[in-house]
Protein backbone atom coordinates (compact mmCIF):
# COMPACT_ATOMS: atom_id res chain seq x y z
CA UNK A 1 0.00 0.00 0.00
CA UNK A 2 1.76 3.33 -0.87
CA UNK A 3 1.49 6.96 0.73
CA UNK A 4 -1.87 7.63 -0.54
CA UNK A 5 -3.82 4.37 0.50
CA UNK A 6 -3.83 2.30 -2.73
CA UNK A 7 -3.10 -0.93 -3.20
CA UNK A 8 -0.28 -2.44 -5.54
CA UNK A 9 1.27 -5.55 -6.96
CA UNK A 10 4.18 -6.06 -9.39
CA UNK A 11 1.60 -5.01 -12.11
CA UNK A 12 0.95 -1.55 -10.49
CA UNK A 13 -1.90 0.01 -8.24
CA UNK A 14 -5.27 -1.56 -8.46
CA UNK A 15 -7.86 -0.60 -10.21
CA UNK A 16 -11.19 -3.00 -9.53
CA UNK A 17 -13.23 -1.36 -7.10
CA UNK A 18 -14.80 -3.94 -5.41
CA UNK A 19 -10.93 -6.04 -5.11
CA UNK A 20 -10.17 -2.62 -3.53
CA UNK A 21 -13.10 -2.36 -0.94
CA UNK A 22 -12.50 -6.24 0.05
CA UNK A 23 -8.85 -5.76 0.82
CA UNK A 24 -9.52 -1.96 2.42
CA UNK A 25 -12.31 -3.93 4.77
CA UNK A 26 -10.02 -7.04 5.46
CA UNK A 27 -7.39 -4.67 7.19
CA UNK A 28 -6.79 -5.59 10.63
CA UNK A 29 -4.33 -4.85 13.26
CA UNK A 30 -2.09 -6.98 15.98
CA UNK A 31 1.67 -7.04 17.94
CA UNK A 32 2.89 -8.22 14.68
CA UNK A 33 1.63 -5.27 12.31
CA UNK A 34 -1.27 -4.63 10.20
CA UNK A 35 -2.83 -7.69 7.98
CA UNK A 36 -5.34 -8.62 5.62
CA UNK A 37 -7.61 -11.86 6.51
CA UNK A 38 -10.00 -13.88 4.45
CA UNK A 39 -11.76 -17.54 5.19
CA UNK A 40 -10.67 -19.73 2.53
CA UNK A 41 -11.80 -23.24 2.12
CA UNK A 42 -12.16 -23.34 6.09
CA UNK A 43 -8.65 -21.89 6.48
CA UNK A 44 -8.39 -18.76 8.39
CA UNK A 45 -5.38 -16.92 5.60
CA UNK A 46 -3.56 -14.04 7.50
CA UNK A 47 -0.92 -11.73 4.80
CA UNK A 48 0.67 -9.08 6.74
CA UNK A 49 1.66 -6.55 4.29
CA UNK A 50 3.96 -3.25 3.26
CA UNK A 51 2.50 -0.39 3.51
CA UNK A 52 4.15 3.31 3.06
CA UNK A 53 3.31 5.72 6.37
CA UNK A 54 0.31 4.26 7.47
CA UNK A 55 -2.42 1.39 6.65
CA UNK A 56 -5.44 3.75 7.72
CA UNK A 57 -6.61 6.46 6.01
CA UNK A 58 -10.00 9.26 6.05
CA UNK A 59 -11.77 8.56 3.03
CA UNK A 60 -14.43 10.57 3.62
CA UNK A 61 -16.36 12.85 6.42
CA UNK A 62 -19.75 13.25 7.57
CA UNK A 63 -20.24 17.01 8.44
CA UNK A 64 -23.25 16.25 10.48
CA UNK A 65 -23.25 16.99 14.20
CA UNK A 66 -21.29 14.64 15.60
CA UNK A 67 -18.64 14.97 12.70
CA UNK A 68 -17.78 11.68 11.42
CA UNK A 69 -14.31 10.41 10.22
CA UNK A 70 -14.66 6.99 7.45
CA UNK A 71 -11.90 4.91 7.23
CA UNK A 72 -10.74 2.89 4.82
CA UNK A 73 -11.46 -0.28 6.46
CA UNK A 74 -15.30 1.38 6.46
CA UNK A 75 -14.87 1.87 10.36
CA UNK A 76 -16.47 4.87 11.40
CA UNK A 77 -14.87 7.35 14.29
CA UNK A 78 -15.99 10.68 15.82
CA UNK A 79 -14.00 13.87 14.96
CA UNK A 80 -12.14 14.59 18.34
CA UNK A 81 -10.13 17.82 17.20
CA UNK A 82 -7.75 17.65 19.77
CA UNK A 83 -6.60 14.56 18.11
CA UNK A 84 -5.53 15.90 14.76
CA UNK A 85 -2.20 16.78 13.98
CA UNK A 86 -0.06 17.79 10.73
CA UNK A 87 2.94 15.97 9.49
CA UNK A 88 5.15 17.35 6.41
CA UNK A 89 1.91 18.64 4.41
CA UNK A 90 -0.23 15.95 5.63
CA UNK A 91 -2.84 15.90 7.98
CA UNK A 92 -3.80 13.07 10.40
CA UNK A 93 -6.22 11.83 13.23
CA UNK A 94 -4.60 9.92 16.01
CA UNK A 95 -7.02 7.09 17.00
CA UNK A 96 -5.87 5.10 20.20
CA UNK A 97 -2.45 3.87 18.66
CA UNK A 98 -2.82 4.51 15.09
CA UNK A 99 -2.21 7.29 13.06
CA UNK A 100 -4.53 7.61 10.38
CA UNK A 101 -3.97 9.82 7.22
CA UNK A 102 -6.37 12.08 5.62
CA UNK A 103 -6.40 11.32 1.70
CA UNK A 104 -7.07 14.26 -0.69
CA UNK A 105 -11.05 13.67 -0.89
CA UNK A 106 -11.13 13.74 3.03
CA UNK A 107 -8.78 16.46 3.60
CA UNK A 108 -11.36 18.63 0.74
CA UNK A 109 -13.64 17.76 2.58
CA UNK A 110 -12.66 19.05 5.97
CA UNK A 111 -10.46 22.14 4.15
CA UNK A 112 -12.95 24.94 4.56
CA UNK A 113 -12.81 23.89 8.46
CA UNK A 114 -8.99 24.41 8.87
CA UNK A 115 -7.99 27.84 9.19
CA UNK A 116 -4.04 28.85 8.86
CA UNK A 117 -2.96 31.48 10.57
CA UNK A 118 0.66 33.36 11.52
CA UNK A 119 2.33 29.99 11.14
CA UNK A 120 -0.12 27.75 12.72
CA UNK A 121 -3.85 25.63 11.39
CA UNK A 122 -6.58 25.61 13.33
CA UNK A 123 -9.69 23.62 12.70
CA UNK A 124 -12.78 25.96 13.23
CA UNK A 125 -16.33 23.83 14.64
CA UNK A 126 -19.15 26.20 14.94
CA UNK A 127 -17.90 28.70 17.61
CA UNK A 128 -15.07 26.39 18.51
CA UNK A 129 -11.25 26.43 17.27
CA UNK A 130 -8.61 24.22 18.15
CA UNK A 131 -4.69 24.28 17.30
CA UNK A 132 -3.57 21.61 14.97
CA UNK A 133 -0.37 20.03 16.52
CA UNK A 134 2.70 20.04 14.08
CA UNK A 135 4.73 16.99 14.70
Amino acid sequence: MDGRGRWHNQHGPFEHKKIIAHFNASIQKDSGGYYVTQEHGGIHEKVYFEYTDTALFVVDITLADPITLVLNTTARILLQPDTLMICGDHLYVKHGDDRIKFTERALYRISKMIDYRKGTYYICIGDQRWTIEAQ
